[in-house]
């Protein structure tokens, strides 16, 4: 997969791309991210890629125009054969969640663009394919949810994480929260490990660990089970 990110504070990526997941993924070669700063893409000496929004109003607003040439660009420069996915980052785009990140992982070139400032010229919104948000509230800026979203999508690309199996039962996956987990000490403080988890029958600790995560989704995340009343194994 290849990743190229529009920003205008290519500086921030720095730490976020360089550890962990992410960088096995790189080094791995399974995925390819570029970060570009979209100056790059201005056409006067102060390399302005904002302005002062027409009908007056707080803030700057994005240009249309390096945003418009960065995206040309990329798409002609991108993988041959691949027609690339462009993703604004907005708060009025729709919500991102697992389907979301799973539809994205199977793309094989994706294109984020970070906005900053007060917005974007709505003209922009024209050149891409996808608005996503990351959730209800306000940020400074685009960046922080760019990373989001790599993370989330690069960690379902084949081959990236060492057990294909950690995938199956994480919170959302299927539509509820993980069961609680538990490691060493078996005993801490006067809490114990449930019973059934030291007891080493593998179909004890299956039904255990279906219920737990039903009554974990129902008790912190009910709308998730009103979300998903269609499917039979979450009925149960």
């Amino acid at each position: 997969m290849r990743i190229d990110i529009l920003t205008l504070f290519p500086e921030m990526f720095k730490g976020a791309f360089d550890e962990s997941m992410i960088k096995i993924a790189r080094e791995k070669g399974l995925v390819n991210i570029n970060i570009h700063n979209l100056r790059k893409w201005t056409d006067d000496r102060h390399r302005t890629a904002d302005d002062k929004p027409y009908g007056g109003g707080p803030g700057m607003v994005m240009k249309v125009g390096p945003v418009d040439k960065s995206l040309a660009e990329l798409r002609e420069k991108g993988i041959k054969g691949v027609v690339p996915t462009a993703v604004l980052l907005t708060p009025q785009g729709k919500q991102f969640d697992q389907p979301i990140a799973k539809a994205l992982s199977s793309r094989g070139h994706i294109i984020f663009i970070c906005g900053h400032y007060e917005g974007y010229d709505e003209r922009i919104r024209s050149l891409v394919d996808m608005e996503i948000s990351i959730g209800d509230y306000i940020l400074t800026c685009g960046e922080i949810p760019a990373m989001v979203l790599c993370d989330a999508v690069i960690r379902l690309i084949p081959g990236v994480l060492g057990d294909s199996e950690c995938l199956v039962d994480e919170s959302f996956e299927n539509g509820i929260l993980e069961y609680p987990q538990y490691t060493r000490p078996a005993e801490y403080k006067d809490m114990r490990v449930p019973d059934v988890l030291l007891g080493g029958d593998p179909k004890r600790i299956r039904e255990w660990q279906r219920t737990q995560a039903l009554v974990r989704t129902r008790q912190r995340r009910s709308d998730l089970l009103d979300r998903n009343s269609d499917k039979e194994e979450l009925r149960a």
